[in-house]
């Protein structure tokens, strides 16, 4: 693998649910080879063992440097020290909170190594929330855990998939707080930001659409007055200061037309709204990546998949998908090929 290319770390994310496995998968796949080096984030017992899944020839390599990932015939993995050496031992499917630890630790340290400026982007696998919260995290995922460590005032998640973009105002709220947060403020720093990043992404004018909150975009207040006391304010203002946006757009509808290639992206007003019309559309295609963090960071849009750990029948194609939109933002400095 040629060295001018970007160097992605890659976390293990819960050794006993299926990142493991998946990012066995998507290395051994051999389709990452001419997009990007890779050093992995976590365990070599770990490691070796999900990829004896996958009846690959591969084995894992540790090294101490992040840059000595070229090798041939072999993975290139970070271990993070202060771990128990028993990782590769525990069970399959089972809530750990030692296998939350091991979780949290590689999560960090692939962040140290981003803001070290060691690596150029980070994809990970997927942590189990209830595992990471038995080992004392107080953050609710990744994006938390990344905002907390670098300070970042605004960071918000994007989904990306073939054909359709979609920023979210909130994630990981409760339906009835996430209402609460679409406020005139919020819409137009997140418009900020999603217009900020889109452009330096080589985006010119980013065509971006705001989503409506309200069913039919509240029928002109009947029924819900969001869109008129702060999505369409919120709107406004963003196009006074420059920003191509359109909206409050029925969230019916909006997708679609951003499928059709009328908007670059679509800024939705909470969780299932977004994630719904991602998935419907080519969930297997899919990943994730934040906006507003000062580091490249993608990721799976699955979860840890306890059912199915251990069994070699997991799905690699999003940790595939997760490792090429880390490459294509860092190396091109555009995700329009995604």
């Amino acid at each position: 693998m040629a060295q001018h290319l970007p160097l992605i770390a890659i976390t293990l994310g819960d050794p006993v649910g299926i990142g493991p496995e998946v990012v066995a998968k998507a290395l051994a796949s051999g389709e990452l080879n001419d997009i990007a080096r890779l050093v992995v984030i976590g365990s070599a017992p770990v490691l070796d063992k999900a990829l004896a899944l996958t009846d690959s020839s591969l084995s894992a390599r540790a090294v101490t440097d992040p840059s000595d990932a070229v090798s041939d015939g072999d993975v290139a993995i970070y271990e993070p020290n202060g771990l128990p050496n028993n990782l590769a031992d525990l069970p399959y499917g089972k809530v750990s909170a030692d296998a939350g630890s091991a979780a949290i630790v590689w999560v960090k340290a692939a962040a140290d190594l981003a803001m070290a400026g060691r690596v150029d982007a980070i994809a990970t696998a997927p942590i189990n929330k209830h595992a990471a919260s038995l080992a004392g995290l107080t953050d609710v995922g990744h994006q938390e855990i990344y905002q907390s460590m670098t300070g970042a005032e605004q960071v918000v998640t994007m989904l990306v998939t073939p054909g359709l973009r979609v920023v979210h105002l909130t994630t990981h709220r409760s339906l009835r707080v996430a209402c609460d947060y679409v406020t005139k403020s919020n819409v137009l720093a997140k418009l900020h930001l999603t217009h900020d990043f889109f452009v330096s992404q080589g985006f010119s004018p980013a065509r971006i659409a705001a989503a409506a909150l309200n069913p039919h975009g509240g029928e002109a207040g009947i029924i819900g007055t969001e869109e008129i006391d702060e999505i369409a304010p919120a709107v406004e203002a963003a196009v006074a200061a420059g920003i191509n946006v359109t909206g409050p757009i029925p969230a019916d509808t909006v997708f679609n037309q951003a499928i059709d290639g009328k908007f670059d992206v679509v800024l939705a007003m909470y969780h299932d709204q977004g994630h719904v019309a991602v998935k419907v559309h080519d969930w297997a295609s899919s990943a994730t990546m934040n906006l507003g963090l000062p580091f490249l960071r993608t990721s799976v849009d699955h979860g840890t998949a306890f059912d199915i750990a251990g069994r070699g029948i997991a799905d690699s194609k999003g940790m595939i998908q997760a490792v090429r939109l880390a490459a294509l933002a860092s190396r091109t400095g555009s995700i329009a090929d995604f």
